[in-house]
């Protein structure tokens, strides 16, 4: 059982940059396999996909926010990040971070249903 909090949510003008950051307050998975996620939700619409990260190194990214945000972690995996740059008012959104682990699959982090999820940082971004 794993808890987690995000931070480093906040306003900031078109251009800017935001790092977001993901503590999990335990970091035990009961699978031998795991994925580390980002998702964002905007008032009204679905909740969305927007990083993850794979205990096999594998890292996938919607298409809108290539070449801008980018996912790293910890060694330890009890954290982890998204490093927001050129950002644009389409990214305003509240943003969480999610966990799942396994012993086995045969789909990527994308298609995952996610375990754990923190409460939420919001993102606000200006023309």
């Amino acid at each position: 059982v794993i808890q987690l909090a995000e931070s480093g949510g906040g306003s900031v003008q078109a251009g800017g940059s935001l790092r977001l950051s993901c503590t999990a307050a335990a970091s035990k998975f009961t699978g031998r396999r795991y994925c580390l996620a980002w998702f964002r939700q905007a008032p009204g619409e679905e909740r969305e996909g927007v990083a993850y990260y794979g205990s096999d190194g594998t890292i996938t990214y919607t298409d809108s926010v290539k070449g801008r945000l980018s996912v790293s972690k910890d060694r330890a995996n009890t954290s982890w990040y998204l490093q927001m740059d050129s950002l644009l008012p389409e990214d305003t959104a509240k943003y969480y971070c999610a966990a799942v682990s396994f012993d086995h699959a045969t789909i990527g982090c994308p298609f995952h249903s996610y375990q754990v999820w923190g409460q939420g940082t919001q993102v606000t971004v200006s023309s």
